[in-house]
């Protein structure tokens, strides 16, 4: 497993790398805009499990659709837009409960799902949309994206090598109060690099707090999706990144930092 793990994510990195420093902000929505794709997918992979016979094929098509078009107001520097699009797929999910109480009985579950899902995961990648566009964008994806994954590598070898105590069993029974500790240390660490060298003048006070908020957020959107998985009875997301599972599986403490490393910068403008 650690060796799948190293090779995905040495094969992964420079393409990572390239898109984020080379690609321009059009590609990188791109590139969003895929990720939230399959994500989202994955996400009513879990949320749909046991119901999947009973959804009407068209909620999660309005996801997908809803999804793209919540990265591509990002990518157009507009916050206000995303409010609109969001709206429009409340408005459009109240029609299909509508349209579908009569035969689908569950349809206010399922509707809730797909509505809870676009917030979950095309509004927190959009924030990395939004950090892209503004001054040195590639920089700050570079700091919310090595934080957040160096808190995962930190918390799954502390948590492995000296985890005793459990954090949450009743979630996730591998999980350690010491492997969380251990993230929280590794996105300090990395963190404090990128105010070092690699970001403007930031204040430390503001900024230390920033990272153990997004460390222990990022923690957090890790539990929640495995609560998602533990509902449902399922393992992985996917199964697209050898060693890791899905693409909600690798992402899922990025969808919580994302948005605090936007506040971040914002107070820090």
């Amino acid at each position: 497993m650690h060796l799948k793990r190293w090779i995905t994510g040495l094969l992964a990195l420079p393409l990572l790398i390239a898109i984020i420093a080379r690609g321009g902000s059009a590609l990188f929505g791109g590139c969003i805009a895929l990720v939230a794709g399959v994500a989202l997918w994955e996400y009513y992979r879990i949320v749909f499990h046991p119901q999947r016979s009973s959804v009407p094929r068209v909620v999660p098509f309005l996801g997908y659709l809803i999804g793209i078009a919540v990265i591509g107001a990002a990518h157009t520097g507009q916050p206000a837009a995303i409010t609109a699009v969001l709206t429009a797929n409340l408005i459009l999910a109240a029609i299909l409960g509508l349209i579908y109480f009569k035969t689908v009985p569950t349809i206010p579950e399922i509707l809730f799902k797909q509505l809870a899902g676009s917030l979950y995961i095309p509004l927190s990648l959009a924030y990395l949309v939004l950090l892209r566009a503004g001054d040195q964008g590639a920089a700050w994806i570079f700091f919310v994206v090595g934080v957040i994954f160096a808190g995962d590598i930190g918390a799954f070898y502390a948590g492995t090598y000296l985890g005793r105590n459990p954090l949450c069993p009743s979630v996730s029974p591998k999980k350690t109060i010491e492997g969380a500790l251990g993230g929280l240390a590794a996105n300090l660490l990395v963190g404090g690099l990128f105010f070092l060298f690699a970001l403007p003048p930031l204040p430390w006070g503001l900024g230390i707090a920033a990272l153990v908020a997004m460390g222990a957020c990022g923690q957090v959107g890790d539990l929640f999706e495995s609560v998602l998985k533990r509902a449902a009875g399922v393992k992985d997301s996917g199964g697209i990144l050898p060693g890791h599972g899905g693409i909600l599986d690798r992402i899922d403490a990025l969808l919580f930092a994302a948005p605090l490393a936007y506040a971040f910068k914002a107070a820090c403008a």
